[in-house]
């Protein structure tokens, strides 16, 4: 495993345990453009490179399941997992959140959500986070016009406010940590540029190391770009490092992508033997970044 690399698995090992996210990376990254089914065995070789044990896959893998995210059902005695709808819905959102360009149609406006039932804004708010909404107070949340409304808050009262006042644009500041944001970009930067450089520089990177990385450096970049609103960059500070962090993100998936769909080849696979072959829309992932 490549120095690079290998310091980005160490600091994975000193967070608490992200067993289930991880899960859910490796779905939404490498699984979904690949029929969105697969064996259980594909997933304990991959946590393998990452020395966490099975048992540790096998119990996040239950949970998941318990959760509502993922189903299984078994051939003999292989276990094979695929997302149910409400996790597909939301795997959709966060998939164009991550990989699609920023909009860059902004009217000015702003969609205002208003939820008074405590039930409903208990069971909306995962999913309004991870479309890209704010929320400046409890049962409010905010975003970009334009931005889809998930499932969950269909019931919401939906209004549209300006943010070219002062008060729209105290109502921004109030709705997002952009700083604590930044900061995390700032963090994602740091950690994945000298993976980028390895990699520019030809070094060698086995396709097993390739799929670690790809998985890991979308691992990251979810945790941060999930809770970016994605605003304009009217209202962004100049020097804004989500840009930056994009741009890399891209540059390192690009230079990932041959190689650990290779892996996927060799060793992935489903009920009905090796994974498919991803779609086109899979090349079309970070583009303009």
């Amino acid at each position: 495993m490549p120095p690079p690399l290998a310091r980005i698995v160490n600091q994975l090992k000193r967070e608490p345990s992200r067993t289930g996210s991880l899960v859910i990376t490796v779905f939404g990254d490498a699984i979904v453009p690949r029929g969105g089914s697969v064996w259980l065995g594909t997933l304990l070789e991959f946590f393998k490179a990452l020395e966490i044990d099975s048992g540790v896959v096998r119990t996040a893998m239950s949970r998941l399941a318990a959760d509502g995210w993922l189903e299984r059902h078994k051939v003999g005695r292989n276990s094979y997992y695929r997302l149910v709808k409400k996790g597909r819905q939301t795997f959709d959102a966060a998939t164009r959140h991550i990989y699609d360009p920023p909009p860059s149609d902004w009217t000015g406006r702003f969609e205002l959500l208003l939820i008074g039932n405590a039930g409903d804004r208990e069971a909306s708010r995962d999913a309004l986070e991870n479309a890209g909404f704010g929320s400046p107070l409890p049962g409010v949340w905010i975003a970009p016009s334009g931005v889809p409304v998930p499932e969950e808050a269909a019931r919401a009262i939906r209004l549209e406010v300006s943010a070219e006042d002062d008060s729209g644009r105290r109502l921004l500041g109030e709705s997002w940590p952009l700083q604590r944001t930044a900061d995390a970009y700032l963090k994602f930067l740091k950690t994945f540029e000298p993976l980028r450089g390895w990699i520019g520089r030809g070094d060698h990177l086995s396709d097993a190391d390739a799929f670690t990385a790809r998985i890991l450096l979308i691992h990251h970049y979810r945790r941060v770009v999930l809770r970016d609103p994605l605003l304009p960059t009217a209202l962004l500070p100049k020097d804004w490092p989500g840009r930056a962090a994009r741009k890399l993100c891209g540059e390192i998936y690009r230079g990932l992508l041959v190689a650990s769909e290779q892996w996927l080849d060799r060793h992935a696979s489903n009920e009905n033997g090796p994974l498919p072959k991803a779609g086109e829309e899979l090349a079309r992932r970070f583009e303009g970044a």
